[in-house]
Formats: C-alpha cells, sequence, structure tokens
C-alpha cells in the first residue's frame, strides 16, 4: 500500500501516523475515510477505510492513498483543499497531474 509523500489530512484526524499504521495491517477504522489515486480511471475516488480490509483491496492495493479524514463530508472538504491548491499553482484543476507532478514515485505503475 502506497502513501502519498505529502499526505493530506483532515482537520479531524487525530494520530494520523497511527491510522496509516492500521491502514497498513488491514485493521478496521470505522469512521475513517481515504482519498485514493485509482490507477484503473486515473482519477480521485473516495473509499471507506473498511473497503481496504477486504480481501480484492488486499490483494490488490489502490494506486496511492492521497488524503485521510474523518467522514465523507470532511473527505469531500480535502478535495476541494487540493484543488485550490492545483488551480492556484497550475492554473488547472487536473488534480492527478497536479499530485504526480509532485510526487512521480507513487504515481507509478
Amino acid at each position: 500500500m502506497k502513501f502519498y509523500k505529502n499526505l493530506y489530512i483532515g482537520d479531524t484526524v487525530k494520530k494520523p501516523e497511527k491510522a496509516i499504521k492500521k491502514l497498513k495491517r488491514h485493521k478496521k477504522q470505522p469512521g475513517l475515510f481515504v482519498i485514493v489515486y485509482d490507477r484503473d480511471i486515473s482519477r480521485l475516488t473516495i473509499y471507506h477505510s473498511l473497503m481496504l480490509s477486504q480481501w480484492y483491496y488486499k490483494e490488490n492495493p489502490p494506486g496511492c492513498i492521497v488524503g485521510l479524514a474523518n467522514g465523507r463530508e470532511e473527505a469531500l472538504v480535502v478535495i476541494e483543499q487540493i484543488t485550490k491548491e492545483a488551480l492556484l499553482t497550475t492554473g488547472e484543476v487536473s488534480l492527478v497531474d497536479y499530485l504526480s507532478g509532485k510526487d512521480p514515485e507513487s504515481f507509478q505503475g
């Protein structure tokens, strides 16, 4: 399981290091949502962290975890933050291009 170099973390996520350890061990975290770069569709997607504990994702981990949030609403706020950064920096809202430009290793196959 890959994590983005400059992981985006929602304001209410307490102890993100602990959350990352639990994600790597496929432990359950009922309130945690992850923002993932999905290689198959080349987009950012929001997953409930419990999805990553399913056997499919243990065998086929998502491309790269870009952000952590408590709840779906906060995950949307984090994506909004990424969008604003991309727009200010590049003048475009191509989030995958923006993020992969900052950390190309995390977005490679």
